[in-house]
């Protein structure tokens, strides 16, 4: 009999739930369509909306710490096994060998207490924080669906109380079922309204506290970690002493292989092609005092010898005094064309060779064109600044530059910068510009971690 009246009390909690869900569903489609009103509280809305802010911000940032702390427990892994090679690779006659474990067992140690802290600081913190949500959240919900009930209530006993013939019981009945709804739902209501607004402001001392233990924890993380790293460091100062000799030698940066053939493949052409620029002029004739001329560029005038008589460059009005001049040549005049004139630079090259040529065309107005230095006898056309070799680099290819420490390279823009690799630079060096004076012979790609600028 027990068991039965225990089904039969079970049955009846059974029917009357299944009944208070119809009864709720059959009121908010008569709410929806606006047969019947529905009971508004917009202060309550407003801290339901916040709860379920509060609720997403507070998901993310478990979600984010957890992420915080799996990188933290990768961070030990990585620097676990590194520590494992140093230790496996540091011979047993070094010195400093029982050092350097002794700091790698410390740094894995340092790094269990960063992440234990971590979890029992803020995981565990966040976790209690969270933990509040669900109830709070399922009394929302309650809160919600006794509104329903007492809604539901009103409208059945106003109905009754409007309808042309009055059943007073029932009257009596569903008064009595409208004020126990609406205790009901105001008893809820009350505590929903005291702790949503709290919970609410509760949120800014937690995460200054979080963040607060987060920036804590790992600036004194850092600096046992410092420590560590600085003894590690002398450790292997005083490795390096004992083998000082064996010194890493420095690598040249690979270059990419398109840009390499493609440069071989312009410089194969250019060496094919008359160079430019570079044609000797044609011989006097027979007889012409300018036959075997004597050519020097000086600095400081000289009066012409008897044996050897011949006609000075023309000199423009911007000109320097100390330009230029030609023993055993011929050179009309420039008449009344103005320095610095097509004209001018072609009579100097259908008589002059292509160095007194260069230098006269690039002095005329006093300016100098093609970059920096580019019209100078002393630095290569184009000229930007010098560097000077760290180390030696053996040349890998033929457009490069052999270097030996203490050389010095005059670097100069590449013809087409297109084909300048990262990390190399265009130049010639130095003793081979003053030799030659060939760009074409002597310049040449060097990397640019070799050198270092001087100029």
């Amino acid at each position: 009999m027990a068991e039965m009246g225990s089904k039969g009390v079970t049955a009846g909690k059974i029917a009357s739930n299944v009944q208070k869900k119809l009864t709720r569903a059959q009121e908010k489609v008569l709410q929806k369509l606006g047969k019947a009103d529905e009971t508004k509280d917009e202060q309550f809305e407003q801290c339901v909306q916040n709860f379920n802010k509060q609720l997403t911000e507070g998901t993310r940032l478990q979600k984010d710490l957890r992420t915080y702390l799996a990188s933290v427990k990768a961070m030990h892994e990585a620097s676990k096994k590194l520590n494992e090679c140093l230790q496996e690779v540091y011979e047993p006659d070094w010195p400093g060998r029982d050092e350097a474990n002794k700091i790698a067992e410390n740094n894995d140690l340092l790094w269990l207490d960063y992440h234990q802290k971590l979890v029992d600081q803020a995981l565990l913190t966040m976790d209690t924080y969270l933990g509040q949500f669900p109830d709070i959240k399922s009394r929302i919900a309650k809160r919600g669906r006794k509104l329903v009930d007492y809604d539901s209530a009103r409208h059945h006993y106003e109905s009754l109380q409007t309808a042309k013939k009055k059943d007073e019981a029932k009257i009596a009945k569903a008064e009595e079922e409208l004020i126990k709804a609406q205790k009901v739902f105001e008893e809820m209501n009350v505590d929903l309204q005291e702790e949503l607004p709290s919970l609410w402001n509760s949120r800014v001392g937690f995460y200054v506290n979080t963040f607060q233990s987060i920036a804590g924890l790992e600036e004194n993380f850092h600096k046992e970690m410092s420590k560590l790293n600085e003894s590690l460091n002398d450790v292997l100062v005083s490795l390096e002493k004992q083998h000082g000799s064996n010194t890493f030698t420095v690598k040249a940066q690979p270059r990419k292989k398109t840009k390499l053939l493609s440069r071989l493949l312009r410089k194969k052409n250019s060496d094919n092609a008359p160079a430019k620029g570079n044609k000797s002029p044609s011989p006097p004739p027979d007889g012409s005092p300018a036959a075997t001329p004597e050519i020097r560029v000086n600095h400081e005038p000289e009066p012409p010898s008897s044996a050897t008589t011949g006609a000075t460059l023309p000199k423009s009005p911007s000109q320097p005094a100390e330009a230029s001049e030609v023993a055993g040549g011929t050179q009309p005049a420039a008449g009344a064309q103005e320095p610095g004139e097509t004209a001018a630079s072609e009579a100097a090259s259908s008589s002059l060779p292509a160095v007194v040529v260069e230098t006269f065309s690039a002095t005329v107005n006093g300016t100098v064109e093609g970059g920096s230095g580019a019209g100078r006898l002393d630095l290569p056309p184009g000229f930007m600044f010098k560097v000077q070799a760290q180390h030696d680099y053996v040349a890998t290819d033929t457009d490069e530059l052999q270097l030996k420490a203490g050389d010095v390279v005059l670097v100069i823009p590449f013809q087409n910068p297109e084909e300048q690799d990262e990390g190399w630079l265009m130049g010639v060096k130095e003793s081979d510009w003053n030799q030659h004076k060939e760009l074409e012979k002597c310049r040449g790609v060097f990397p640019e971690n070799f050198t270092e600028r001087v100029q």
